[in-house]
């Protein structure tokens, strides 16, 4: 019998997200959100991309790497976080080999000083291991007819709407103002609340990191209320 190869990552991808709260539950559901995928070790180099630009999404294939233990049975959001499903039927991150799949679109390709690949739409934790990368086929990617179960339309979505203070403190940032602006909304408009919190009566406070920063919002009805936008002393 043949021993098990291990995965190496071929990259590792840097986004906004520094943990696992608040990072989309889908890739492509945040738009205006950038990443950049660098390749690292043996497979920084110009070859091992050459004519990569000529697709506009690809497929990155990464690894779990803050979770260790599989679960058979989960608890999906979009189910209310009350039903539970084999983990086969989800795309839980819980799963036995680790391995997460994403599609991003790509709107840059940079060579020197390293190999990189700038992408937005990623759902994924800042530096974790790509393992492969590969182009997304309209032709054969894209399923007209196919059906997606308990998931099979889009979440709705909340407003977004920022206190005066929250808009201050925007207009300080003035270089990244319109990137952190156009990020938050992307993010907070999917709701990242866990399932169990949304049917609770009581206003809770969340907090999101995004870039270096620490963004306190809460939720009433369908508007996510943003209070503050920190810089993250961690």
């Amino acid at each position: 019998m043949k021993s098990q190869q291990k995965l190496t990552p071929i990259a590792y991808i840097k986004t906004p997200y520094p943990e696992k709260f608040s990072v989309p539950r889908q890739s492509r559901l945040t738009p205006n959100v950038y990443a950049t995928v660098e390749l690292a070790g043996d497979y920084d180099h110009a070859q091992a991309i050459k004519g990569i630009e000529q697709f506009s999404h690809l497929w990155l294939v990464f690894e779990f790497h803050q979770h260790s233990d599989w679960q058979e049975k989960v608890r999906p959001p979009r189910l209310g976080g009350n039903e539970s499903v084999g983990v086969f039927a989800s795309r839980a991150p819980f799963r036995p080999n680790q391995l997460g799949l994403s599609v991003v679109e790509l709107i840059g390709v940079e060579t020197t000083p390293c190999v990189c690949l700038k992408v937005r739409g990623a759902d994924i934790v800042d530096g974790t291991p790509i393992v492969d990368i590969k182009p997304y086929i309209p032709y054969v990617d894209a399923i007209e007819d196919a059906k997606g179960g308990f998931a099979d339309n889009q979440p709705e979505q909340l407003s977004v709407e920022f206190s005066q203070e929250a808009a201050r403190q925007l207009e300080q940032l003035s270089g990244r103002n319109k990137e952190l602006r156009e990020a938050i909304i992307d993010v907070l408009q999917q709701d990242p609340r866990p399932a169990y919190h949304k049917a609770k009566a009581a206003r809770r406070i969340y907090g999101t990191a995004l870039f270096d920063y620490n963004i306190r919002w809460y939720v009433e009805e369908n508007t996510v209320f943003v209070e503050e936008i920190a810089q993250n002393t961690l």
